[in-house]
Formats: structure tokens, sequence, C-alpha cells
């Protein structure tokens, strides 16, 4: 079994029960075939970097998973054959790619979350700072 990760998009005009019954679909396919599904994120509804079909947005989803090359080959029919779906991409994953989205999938929150961390512990050593100054201040004029 090989590891894959595909990205499909959705047309906007589906309500979010319809977008999600076909995210459903799709991964009931895969469980039916014998795929294991490893990772599922869903990236909403997001611009398009050009139109296709005269739409200019779509429902993003993504699924990693693990399967047989013919499981690829039957989702990427039913893919064709869905008019709800509006482009579609299935990529086999490298080791180095592999290694990635692993690492992707335990640090979800990405540079971001990183950020965001590193502030808050620059925030915490800075009131600490400040109040250390404070009270240098406070016994330097009580003196």
């Amino acid at each position: 079994m090989n590891n894959y990760e595909t990205v499909f998009i959705l047309t906007p005009v589906l309500s979010d029960a319809q977008m999600k019954e076909a995210v459903d679909k799709f991964k009931s396919l895969l469980t039916d075939n014998g795929a294991e599904i490893v990772n599922e994120e869903n990236w909403g509804l997001r611009k398009l970097a050009y139109p296709i079909d005269k739409k200019s947005t779509g429902f993003y989803a993504f699924l990693e998973f693990n399967a047989d090359p013919f499981v690829v080959a039957k989702l990427e029919v039913n893919f064709r054959r869905d008019e709800r779906v509006i482009r579609f991409l299935t990529v086999k994953q490298d080791k180095f790619a592999l290694e990635y989205a692993e690492k992707r999938r335990n640090n979800r929150g990405g540079k971001r979350h990183e950020a965001q961390a590193n502030r808050q512990t620059t925030d915490r050593s800075s009131s600490k700072a400040n109040v250390e100054k404070q009270e240098v201040e406070s016994k330097e004029t009580n003196d």
C-alpha cells in the first residue's frame, strides 16, 4: 500500500450539508475499497487563483490515505463523474513528503502557532521584567 494525498475543490453553490455529504461519499469510497484514511482536513470556502466554470470560489477538501493504486484510479473516476467536483489532484507521497505530512499533522498551527507561542513567552518575560523594574523604581523613590 502506498501513501497518497488528494485535494479536491467542490462547487461553491453547495450548502454545508451537501459539501459534507460529498466529502463523506469519497471517504466511504476509499474505505470500502480497503484504503485507510490517515488525515482529513476541511479547508472551507476559499478564493480560486483563476475562475473555473465562471466560479471564483470553491470548497476545498484534503484527504491523506494509504491505499493500493487501483483505489486511486477508482477515486479519480468518481471525481470525474461527480459534477460537484470542479478540480482534483492526487499525489503519491515519497518518504520526504510523508515525513513533512506527519510534522504538519502533529504541529497543526504551523508558523503562526509557533510565532504566537513565542510572542506569549516574550510577553510573559517582558511583563516580569516590567514588574521587577517597577519594584526597583519604587524602592528607589522610597529611599
